[in-house]
């Protein structure tokens, strides 16, 4: 099998040959598809589960791991932090273990699995900044616990997500950037001076920014602007259209600038499931037509229900900005902040689609992970 495409970054025509589900060649042509585009693998640093299956249940195996991992590939994302939130002591070491032995299970899997990011549960307790986590597994910092969750995890979490504010927060961030893991402000109440002391500590990212929030808050002063103005911070966000409104995606992308950004899915098990009432969590979540996850009866966020790509379609859409600058935010931009080039680029890892501009859609045609076709329509038949 033979295709052929423009590479999105350097315009450059490129054939590939594909023999037993594995790339064999990938040369420069003169000639190439001028209606196909190719591009890096997408890099999600934010997923709880993906296609009913969810990261974050007691009975979450490493078969649901793996099988997660593949939904995502057939939607052209080739690379994930698996997010495991807030829980009890056992529910979060049962998850870890769970994407540890997916990972040990299969090779290609572990491949895309860049690490883990560990969202909670040292995060706000107050309704609004702590999403849809659950109150009572919400506690302080615990450097020793942690501890052993990174033992658990065998050395695979990579980020972590807390709130400022809390008690030992800056030192417990000290000890994680000694320890080349990325720390991210999310899902926190946190003042101007508990914002900075957490930059100066080695904080780089904020999560989500813009969401784990409350619904109301004061103009200015707030933790929103305090991050946006935070030139220190890189931002993710969910560009889903409900997580931010467009207007809001479009200047928090111009405030940060296309250096300081990254989009993320955010999503959950509900993501790629039909409408209808679920359970997340531990809360009863609601997934909308117009996909929208909202705890049951509040106006409040749980997650997300899109696909990455959904995520570059609309920052085009809302930011202005080109397909080849929002596409370098769900690759290069990650990469960047994990420092993951070498396992990236180690192998062939990329998307081909085509780019319906009038209507802002990806039509994936195939996905390839670590030299493997692992994805690709019928028509590429």
């Amino acid at each position: 099998m033979k295709f052929s495409g423009q590479t999105l970054f350097d315009n450059t025509s490129v054939e590939i040959t594909i023999a037993d589900d594995r790339v064999q060649s990938l040369r420069e042509v003169t000639t190439a598809d001028s209606e196909i585009w190719i591009a890096p693998a997408p890099i999600d640093i934010q997923v709880n589960g993906f296609a009913g299956f969810d990261l974050n249940v007691a009975t979450v195996t490493s078969e649901d791991v793996c099988a997660m991992v593949r939904a995502l590939w057939r939607v052209g994302t080739g690379f994930l932090c698996p997010t495991v939130v807030t829980a009890s002591f056992e529910g979060i070491s049962n998850s870890l273990r769970a994407i540890v032995e997916a990972c040990k299970a299969d090779a290609l899997v572990a491949h895309s699995v860049l690490g883990i990011h560990l969202e909670g549960p040292y995060i706000s307790p107050e309704d609004g900044p702590r999403g849809a986590h659950p109150l009572e597994h919400v506690r302080d910092p615990d450097w020793d616990e942690f501890q052993q969750w990174q033992d658990i995890a065998e050395g695979k979490i990579a980020i972590v997500t807390l709130a400022p504010e809390k008690k030992g927060a800056i030192q417990f961030i000290e000890k994680l950037v000694a320890s080349g893991i990325v720390v991210a402000l999310g899902h926190t109440n946190a003042s101007a001076d508990d914002i900075q002391a957490a930059i100066d500590a080695g904080a780089k990212l904020s999560t989500h920014l813009g969401n784990g929030a409350h619904a109301l808050i004061r103009r200015h002063p707030n933790y929103i602007w305090e991050q946006l103005g935070a030139d220190e911070l890189w931002a993710s966000l969910i560009v889903d259209g409900h997580h931010l409104p467009p207007s809001v995606a479009k200047s928090m992308i111009r405030a940060k600038t296309l250096d300081r950004c990254l989009l993320v899915s955010d999503a959950v098990a509900l993501a790629g499931m039909k409408p209808g009432i679920y359970q997340f969590a531990g809360k009863s979540v609601e997934l909308t037509e117009a996909r929208c996850v909202r705890l049951v009866g509040t106006e409040y966020l749980a997650g997300s229900a899109i696909e990455l790509a959904r995520g570059i379609e609309n920052s085009v859409r809302f930011a202005g900005i080109s397909l080849k600058e929002a596409v370098s935010l769900a690759t290069l931009k990650p990469m960047h902040l994990l420092d993951a080039k070498p396992q990236v680029e180690s192998e062939t890892n990329l998307i081909l689609f085509e780019w319906d501009a009038a209507q802002y859609e990806i039509n994936l045609i195939a996905t390839i992970v670590g030299s493997e076709l692992v994805y690709h329509t019928e028509a590429l038949q």
